[in-house]
């Protein structure tokens, strides 16, 4: 059996819940072990014991008991996709990391799913305290992503994304033709139970705030390349945005239109043709970060093979994710 642990915890540990760090730290324990361990009084901080709300603050000293964590059972991200995560590396400094997502790639496991992108960044990088996500993308969307390495820079993106702070630039491939005008959408989302029990969002008097800035960039063949801004930031906001004007993102299994996208898969368009291409933001007492994320090759192939109408080529820079 494992042995008794004592850890003190550092200042980049401060402010997380005793709960997520002992879902870290004992990889492979089911989650309700963990909060046995908690109810129980198996795990002390400081000698007392704790609630699995409760934040751990710099200097807390932990006692955990011998526990075995299973790691040997739990799936870790091949060779390969830590190659690919490391070469998506777009830019790092002591307080952040931003990753170009992979399509195909969940953000975090859970739900079936052993590792994420988080969990395999965190194989890449163990000798790392703390790497945490700021924010989050559907598993189908690619581009920046952005993970903070110390508490006070988590806090702080996380103010500073809920102040609409955070520049974020997509692009998407559009049915339809929205318009040469700047289109605004300020439709509130609300959460809804889907087919299945799955989550879906849906347009609702009822629903949060949501604001999306769709401009055209240029035509191709039946679609529109758009860039969206985003101003709010609810799950799915772009593709039910989108699909609520009538122009739902291209191969969008969720809200889009499976027959206008029979014509991409013949092109050999396998995934959602939606890209996180750029963030800028400002950490307190730090310097502006501007991150670009090119537009993966399957996308930038597609817009290749549907061709260019000639009336709007403004977007050509913004298509190749500049």
């Amino acid at each position: 059996m494992p042995a008794v642990q004592h850890i003190e915890i550092s200042q980049d540990l401060s402010g997380q819940r005793i709960d997520n760090y002992l879902m870290r730290v004992l990889k492979g324990v089911p989650r309700t072990r963990i909060y046995r361990l908690l109810r129980k009084g198996e795990v002390r901080v400081n000698g007392r014991r704790a609630r699995p709300t409760y934040r751990l603050a710099a200097g807390d000293r932990l006692r955990l008991p011998p526990v075995r964590t299973g790691q040997g059972a739990v799936s870790s991200a091949s060779d390969h996709v830590l190659e690919r995560l490391r070469a998506s590396i777009l830019y790092e400094d002591e307080h952040v990391l931003v990753v170009d997502k992979p399509s195909g790639l969940a953000v975090h496991g859970g739900s079936g799913l052993a590792y994420g992108v988080v969990e395999a960044l965190r194989q890449l990088r163990p000798e790392q305290p703390l790497l945490d996500l700021a924010h989050r993308l559907d598993r189908d969307t690619s581009g920046c992503l952005v993970l903070a390495k110390r508490r006070p820079a988590l806090r702080a993106l996380h103010a500073l994304l809920r102040d609409g702070q955070v520049e974020k630039r997509y692009l998407a491939l559009l049915h339809g033709d929205p318009g040469r005008q700047p289109r605004v959408v300020a439709e509130p989302l609300a959460r809804r139970n889907g087919p299945g029990g799955e989550t879906v969002m849906r347009v609702a008097a009822d629903g949060k705030p949501s604001r999306t800035v769709f401009r055209a960039l240029s035509r191709h063949a039946g679609w529109t390349l758009v860039e969206a801004r985003l101003e709010t930031g609810r799950m799915h906001q772009i593709r039910v945005h989108a699909a609520h004007i009538g122009h739902p993102v291209a191969m969008d299994p969720k809200y889009g239109d499976p027959e206008a996208d029979q014509a991409l898969r013949r092109l050999g368009l396998k995934r959602l043709f939606l890209h996180a291409a750029g963030l800028r933001f400002q950490l307190p007492g730090q310097a502006v970060i501007d991150v670009s994320a090119p537009l993966p090759p399957a996308l930038h192939d597609v817009l290749r093979c549907l061709g260019e109408n000639g009336d709007n080529r403004e977007g050509a820079k913004g298509a190749k994710g500049e």
